[in-house]
């Protein structure tokens, strides 16, 4: 696992052997199963993901309904709003599938930081990364109608089809779990 994280990093900046050794300290692997809460509002909590192998969510809890926001999968991180602004979570974060993660702190990032000032460059690549594709998946998905998200998820995210129980991938695209049903039948009926 550690391989994974390492080239993901590379891809940013070059690593030296002390500096890889540092990160080896600091214990960041997790196994977590599936169906595992790691975040629920309310709670605090300094924490940020990095998922290696699997597949988590975030999602709101609006009238007893559970409504998907996102899903993150291999190279996906996720950094709640909570550890930046440092207040109780207004959502919820689960695995949807067992899972591997590296778990990092924002205590844990600040001294690597000081130790070693290019993970800050990184960082700040990843965050403007970031920045800009939770941007553009929000104007889509603001511009498009089911039917065009539903397209654009096989497109673009084909796996969660395969690895997200329906009712949650209904409420990722802002329908119901009949609707998905509906609108795959249709799709089928256009390609014969």
């Amino acid at each position: 696992m550690q391989d994974i994280l390492f080239n993901f990093i590379a891809k940013y900046i070059s690593l030296t052997a002390d500096e890889k050794n540092a990160l080896l300290e600091l214990d960041l692997f997790r196994t977590i199963k599936k169906g595992t809460v790691l975040l629920k509002e309310g709670q605090l909590t300094k924490d940020s993901f990095f998922v290696l192998k699997g597949c988590i969510r975030t999602y709101y809890l609006i009238d007893g309904e559970e409504k998907t926001t996102a899903f993150y999968t291999e190279m996906d991180v996720l950094t709640p709003h909570c550890v930046i602004n440092q207040t109780p979570s207004d959502y919820y974060i689960s695995c949807v599938a067992d899972s591997i993660l590296s778990v990092s702190n924002a205590d844990m990032e600040v001294e690597v930081n000081r130790k070693f000032p290019k993970f800050d460059i990184m960082c700040r690549k990843l965050s403007e990364e970031l920045l800009a594709k939770q941007r553009i998946d929000f104007d889509a998905y603001k511009t498009s109608s089911p039917e065009q998200r539903y397209m654009n998820l096989l497109e673009n995210r084909p796996d969660l089809v395969q690895r997200v129980p329906q009712h949650q991938l209904a409420s990722y695209l802002g329908i119901k779990p009949q609707s998905l049903s509906r609108l795959r039948a249709r799709m089928l009926v256009k390609k014969r």
